[in-house]
């Protein structure tokens, strides 16, 4: 009887996690249509995290699709940020344009290809419409809601753009473009809220 009941309970526990890692369905069109908005900062104080300074960059918040999530716990950077969502607005956010790519993450990357002969938009629409986001939680609660997002969902998420160095000369540096890729291009986002739908 234990045994019984202890499979049931694995079986239970695995169908809960299954579900909630199962990606979300937002419904049709560009369900985030609008760009990030960046703006200047007035004051810039460093913050201080596990050894870890972070200077101000900028001020940033989203609305996005998630195109993906991907967690890290062995890299130094996973020590500040511990997850990486890859996010799409505009166009990136429609149904009907990513089911003609491929998306992956990796190594802190996030890439895309085409399934036919011609991507679905412009490829320079692509890279202005989408970025992979290494997130520094704020607080516990932010921590806590990054850690809910799954894939399809709409974040709404409010922070700072951020440079993080290390007293061994090891650093870090969000981008401040939307139109760049490649290395270098991934934004760095002092957490302070999300939301997701």
């Amino acid at each position: 009887m234990r045994t019984l009941l202890a499979a049931v309970t694995v079986a239970a526990l695995g169908y809960l996690h299954w579900q909630a890692q199962r990606p979300v369905d937002p419904g049709p069109g560009a369900v985030a249509p609008r760009p990030p908005l960046q703006r200047a900062l007035a004051d810039a104080r460093p913050l201080s995290r596990d050894g870890f300074t972070l200077r101000p960059l900028a001020h940033f918040e989203a609305e996005a699709r998630v195109l993906g999530r991907q967690d890290y716990g062995f890299d130094t950077e996973s020590a500040l940020s511990p997850t990486d969502l890859a996010l799409g607005w505009g166009r990136m956010s429609d149904a009907n344009v990513l089911a003609g790519l491929e998306i992956r993450q990796g190594g802190r990357w996030y890439h895309y290809s085409w399934r036919s002969a011609e991507p679905p938009i412009p490829l320079p629409e692509i890279i202005r419409s989408s970025a992979n986001m290494h997130f520094i939680p704020a607080s516990d609660e932010a921590a806590d809601a990054l850690a809910a997002v799954r894939e399809g969902q709409v974040v709404r998420f409010r922070g700072l753009l951020v440079e993080a160095s290390r007293a061994d000369g090891w650093h870090w540096r969000s981008s401040l473009s939307r139109d760049d890729s490649g290395g270098g291009a991934c934004e760095l986002v002092w957490l302070e809220r999300i939301e997701a739908r």
